[in-house]
């Protein structure tokens, strides 16, 4: 009979990549955030709350809460709703309810949504500890730090339209969650590393998601799971689990057994000075990523030409081919890029209200446009968020629009005022406008809150 030992994990030496990035973690409360980086966290906070409070009134948010409901706990609030529940569950219902509307951040060199996993998960275990307002924003980012880096190790992220692969949303989330718990649990880094290994066992997500008809299973895998699975693996070490000293190398480790392109120096590359929640972009646009720059092309020949629906006779979209799928006549109207151009142009402006309007997307004036509008792919683009719109108008013109940077991207981010009047949109029909205000102060000066439990009066 074969043997089925394996090495001794305390023979086993700890990678340096891997022990700087443990070491990343553990010190991070100690060292505290630059203040640029301290102000973008906030705004990422603000951003994903805004996010949470307004998809828990859409079905993956509704549903997130009732799984919650039925398990009971406490020590967390469930955003939107009159719960509280353990962090772990409060982190699966909240994460649901951050990409439920597609309104959530996204970091384009991981590919991933890293906010609605590790803001819940911050959140859930901050608001149990009774951390500080510093404290929390201090492990998103560096859960932000985590989470993309383990995702980059693994090398280039898989292209949606190539076939079945793991959900680089999904494990971004998971690590992020994971590492931004540990810091608010105190751990050193050798708690840190075992941390992680749970992390890695309780890593999952595949494309699959891409078949998901109604956004539930979706926001599951990016944002619920993730968050969930992270704040167990630090309560589980938290309690007193030891685990593997570096799931990241040595034989077998997590890495090699999702990819053949591992590149274990993204681990640790720029660590303490290159901040990623610093390159990660927050959307302007409430729908599917890919979908944004084709939102923000017919926005610019409104203004510049005056197109209207009335004066368009067809419409050509092209996108990056490995985005086209994504949001290719979909379902469901905020990921439909066909009917969010045809709205946008009908209406002459953008609106949340637009982008979730079922009903609208049988709207014969509505119809008859994505009828005469042409979805392509770029087969030389892959990886960006960027389109090009050209509209044929009736008198026979062909306006031409492309969008290389949608804003709210890294490369032409919003201001700090365009963020809050973002969040003020998504937040007032939940909370209202003196909760709403209320609590845009409030994480405006998340630094000076001695104890996060303050924020959850404004968040039920």
């Amino acid at each position: 009979m074969a043997s089925t030992a394996v090495p001794d994990a305390t023979e086993t030496p700890v990678d340096p990549r891997t022990a700087a990035l443990a070491a990343h973690v553990a010190g991070a409360r100690e060292r505290g955030l630059p203040p640029e980086v301290a102000a973008k966290t906030r705004l990422h906070v603000l951003d994903t709350l805004a996010a949470t409070l307004s998809g828990s009134r859409l079905e993956p948010g509704i549903r997130g809460a009732a799984y919650a409901r039925t398990q009971g706990g406490s020590g967390a609030t469930v955003l939107g709703t009159d719960l509280t529940a353990s962090p772990a569950t409060a982190a699966l219902a909240n994460g649901m309810s951050a990409h439920a509307d597609e309104t959530d951040d996204s970091h384009a060199a991981s590919l991933s949504h890293p906010g609605c996993g590790v803001v819940p998960a911050a959140l859930a275990v901050a608001e149990d500890l009774g951390s500080s307002g510093r404290d929390l924003l201090t492990a998103v980012a560096v859960g932000y730090d985590v989470g993309t880096r383990v995702v980059m190790a693994l090398g280039r992220p898989p292209v949606l339209a190539e076939g079945s692969s793991y959900s680089t949303h999904a494990l971004a989330g998971q690590f992020g969650a994971a590492a931004a718990a540990a810091v608010l649990h105190g751990m050193d880094a050798e708690r840190v590393r075992w941390t992680l290994s749970y992390a890695a066992q309780s890593a999952g997500g595949v494309t699959s998601w891409l078949r998901d008809p109604h956004h539930v299973e979706k926001a599951f895998v990016f944002g619920g799971m993730p968050a969930a699975n992270g704040v167990r693996a630090a309560e589980l070490v938290a309690s007193g689990c030891d685990g593997v000293a570096d799931v990241f190398s040595g034989q077998p480790n997590y890495l090699d057994a999702l990819s053949t392109r591992v590149d274990r120096d993204r681990l640790a590359a720029g660590l303490g000075e290159r901040y990623e929640i610093i390159h990660t972009n927050i959307k302007k646009f409430a729908v599917g990523s890919p979908a944004q720059a084709a939102v923000q092309a017919v926005l610019d020949l409104v203004d510049e030409h005056g197109l209207t629906a009335e004066t368009t006779a067809s419409l050509e979209i092209t996108l990056p081919y490995d985005l086209c799928r994504v949001v290719d006549d979909r379902d469901m109207p905020d990921i439909n890029v066909q009917y969010l151009v045809a709205g946008t142009l009908i209406d002459g402006a953008f609106t949340f209200a637009m982008a979730h309007d079922d009903a609208r997307m049988s709207d014969p004036l509505v119809r008859s446009l994505r009828e005469r509008t042409t979805l392509t792919e770029d087969p030389e683009v892959s990886g960006v968020r960027c389109a090009t719109l050209v509209a044929t108008t009736t008198d026979g013109r062909r306006l031409r629009r492309h969008v290389p940077a949608v804003r709210g991207s890294v490369d032409d981010p919003m201001s700090v005022a365009e963020v809050e009047a973002k969040a003020v949109d998504l937040l007032e029909p939940v909370l209202g406008a003196q909760r709403t205000a209320a609590l845009v102060g409030l994480v405006s000066s998340m630094d000076e809150v001695s104890d996060v439990r303050e924020t959850g009066p404004l968040l039920r």
